[in-house]
């Protein structure tokens, strides 16, 4: 575009009053800026764009023919302040979340249950996915915030603990039996992993990576491992006696209190694992996204001022 914007809406008013003086006292100026606008866009153009006469200013052809277009950018251009200044107004924003299905279920949830009759026109986008793959679209900004475990390392990221996890190998009474009378041994400790059929989420999940460093620390080598990609799955397949489920224990607390499933005792235990939200340090939120931090962290309120946003 050769001519500035300004020149352009000056351009707008002329056409659209058809008259130089009511389109200065729209604009604000004097006439003889006005036209003399008007000349320079007529001779960066190469073309007459008014016919000018005691009776006002009309368009020629090719004033026309810009017009039109000029007129739709205008009205996009007002139609873009008047969505903003409702955003604005109303508090509509968006925010996309990047998590994976078992968090999201258990943990995100319940977050965005109390956080959307607050925020009614915020729009809340998900992508499900592991872990590994949101700090990835966080990285590249197509997200922007996770709920995942805390990563070893944050880089440009910025971490907000909510909650703790602790992992768990599960096992229906059933099977339990089953392999006794196969493996006519009654073992119940760290050794039933490697004569069981153990129940993992697949490779790409980040709790896959942290069993299998466990398993490497402590020499432990599993016969058998069937990969599940949920763990409502892998719940459900430990419930009606698959295998060996590795899971998060709070996720079968009703069934390990009524003794559906019964835990596998380790030594050492599985060490419990931080979940929370991440977002990147060098963006700043946008309102949304700070609604939704505001939102989270006024649940922790012993949260020093100084770390809030």
């Amino acid at each position: 575009m050769d001519q500035s914007l300004s020149s352009y809406r000056i351009f707008y008013e002329v056409a659209r009053t058809e008259n130089i003086s009511r389109a200065a006292k729209e604009l604000y100026i004097s006439q003889p800026a006005i036209s003399k606008s008007i000349s320079k866009l007529e001779d960066s153009l190469n073309v007459p764009l008014f016919v000018r006469s005691s009776r006002g200013a009309q368009l020629t052809e090719e004033g026309r023919v810009l017009y039109e277009h000029v007129r739709a950018a205008f009205e996009q251009l007002d139609m873009g302040e008047q969505e903003i200044h409702r955003i604005h107004t109303l508090g509509i924003g968006q925010i996309r979340f990047g998590v994976s299905t078992t968090l999201c279920k258990y943990i995100l949830v319940p977050y965005l249950k109390d956080f959307i009759p607050m925020n009614p026109h915020i729009r809340i986008n998900i992508l499900s996915q592991s872990t590994m793959k949101t700090l990835d679209l966080l990285e590249q900004r197509q997200i922007d915030i996770g709920l995942v475990a805390e990563p070893k390392n944050l880089n440009d990221l910025e971490f907000f603990p909510v909650t703790e996890i602790e992992d768990g190998f599960v096992v229906s009474k059933n099977y339990l039996e089953n392999l006794r009378l196969r493996e006519h041994t009654d073992v119940m400790d760290a050794g039933i992993l490697e004569i069981g059929n153990i129940m993992l989420l697949d490779r790409q999940n980040i709790t896959r990576k942290f069993i299998e460093a466990y398993f490497s620390e402590h020499h432990i080598e599993p016969a058998q491992v069937l990969e599940v990609t949920s763990m409502d799955l892998l719940i459900e397949f430990a419930r009606i006696g698959l295998g060996i489920g590795c899971v998060i224990k709070d996720f079968v607390k009703e069934d390990l209190a009524c003794k559906n499933l019964v835990e596998i005792p380790l030594t050492p235990p599985l060490a419990k694992r931080t979940i929370g939200f991440v977002y990147r340090k060098n963006t700043p939120p946008t309102r949304a996204m700070h609604a939704f931090i505001s939102f989270y962290r006024d649940k922790f309120p012993n949260i020093p001022p100084s770390e809030r946003l």
